[in-house]
């Protein structure tokens, strides 16, 4: 499956101004396509600051297309929403 982010349909010429501006388009599709919160970070850090992201939405569908990802500022799997999960910080204490 080829990656919409690093290779739109019909090639790299018939980007459109939304491709460009997607605040994700230079991440690698390992993190823009990750299925685990962790890996997907970045991605979703991204969307938080995307122009684009509504746009991202309805052009992938992630609910139609058993998507696998981050799309919108949130982490899907087989087309679904993942809750996420607030993340706790764990310190070592030194002895």
């Amino acid at each position: 499956m080829t990656s919409p982010i690093s290779q739109p349909p019909g090639g790299r010429d018939t980007w459109t101004p939304w491709w460009r501006a997607a605040a994700c388009s230079g991440l690698p599709p390992e993190v823009v396509f990750a299925r685990r919160e962790r890996e997907a970070a970045p991605a979703l850090r991204a969307c938080a600051r995307c122009p684009v992201a509504r746009r991202c939405e309805e052009t992938v569908a992630p609910a139609d297309s058993w998507f696998d990802g981050v799309c919108a500022g949130r982490l899907w799997r087989n087309g679904r929403a993942v809750t996420r999960t607030p993340h706790t910080r764990h310190r070592r204490e030194r002895r």
